[in-house]
C-alpha cells in the first residue's frame, strides 16, 4: 500500500489533531506490516499471497467497470423505450431485457407478470374468496427482482406511480412497503 492512503485516511478522520500525518501514517504502515507474529519465511509467503490476492481483486474491479461500460453502450442501442421511463437505468433495463428476451412470446401483460412471479395465489371455496393472498412462489426470480427494483426507482420519479404506491401503502398495517412495491411492480409490468 502506498503511503498516501493512510495519510489521507488520517487527514480525513483525525480532525486536525496531528500537524503532520505522514510520519504517523508511516508508523501505522510499519505496525500493520508486523502485526502478525510469524517466522520470516512464513511472513514472506503470507505477504506474497496477500499481494497476489490484492492484484486479483483490483483486476476483478476493473473487469466490473469494463462490463458496466459495455452494458451501458449495449443498452443505448436497444433501450429507447426503457430509457423513456424515468428511474430505469441501464443496469435494470439490461436485466429486464435479458430476462424477458422476446416480449412477443407473452400474449398479454398478465402472462408476463405471472412469468416474473408478480401474480397472486387464489384462495376460494364456493362463494368465498380470500382478499389477503400471497405472491406465487414460481416464476423467474431474477425478472421479479428487476421489476421490483425498477418499480422502487420509478416510483421516486413518476408522479402517477408514486401516488399509486402511497395509496397502497396506506391500505394494510403489516408489510406495507413489500406489498405496495409488489403492486407497483405489477402496475409497471
Amino acid at each position: 500500500m502506498s503511503l498516501e492512503y493512510p495519510a489521507e485516511f488520517l487527514i480525513d478522520k483525525e480532525k486536525n489533531i496531528f500537524a503532520d500525518p505522514e510520519p504517523i501514517a508511516n508508523d501505522l504502515k510499519a505496525a500493520a506490516r508486523s502485526s502478525y507474529r510469524l517466522s520470516k519465511t512464513v511472513n514472506d509467503s503470507v505477504n506474497q499471497l496477500l499481494a497476489v490476492r490484492l492484484v486479483r481483486i483490483r483486476s476483478l474491479q476493473q473487469q466490473i467497470k469494463d462490463l458496466d461500460k459495455a452494458i451501458e453502450s449495449y443498452m443505448q442501442l436497444f433501450s429507447a423505450i426503457l430509457n423513456s421511463i424515468p428511474g430505469i437505468g441501464s443496469v435494470y433495463g439490461a436485466g429486464l431485457l435479458a430476462e424477458i428476451a422476446d416480449i412477443q412470446r407473452f400474449k398479454n401483460h398478465a402472462a408476463l407478470a405471472k412469468y416474473a412471479g408478480i401474480a397472486w395465489t387464489q384462495y376460494q371455496s364456493g362463494d368465498y374468496e380470500a382478499s389477503n393472498t400471497k405472491l406465487i412462489l414460481s416464476g423467474n426470480k431474477y425478472l421479479k427482482y428487476y421489476f421490483l427494483e425498477a418499480a422502487n426507482k420509478v416510483r421516486m420519479h413518476d408522479a402517477e406511480l408514486k401516488h399509486y404506491y402511497q395509496s397502497k401503502i396506506k391500505e394494510v398495517p403489516k408489510h406495507q412497503h413489500k406489498r405496495a412495491l409488489a403492486l407497483t411492480a405489477r402496475k409497471l409490468v
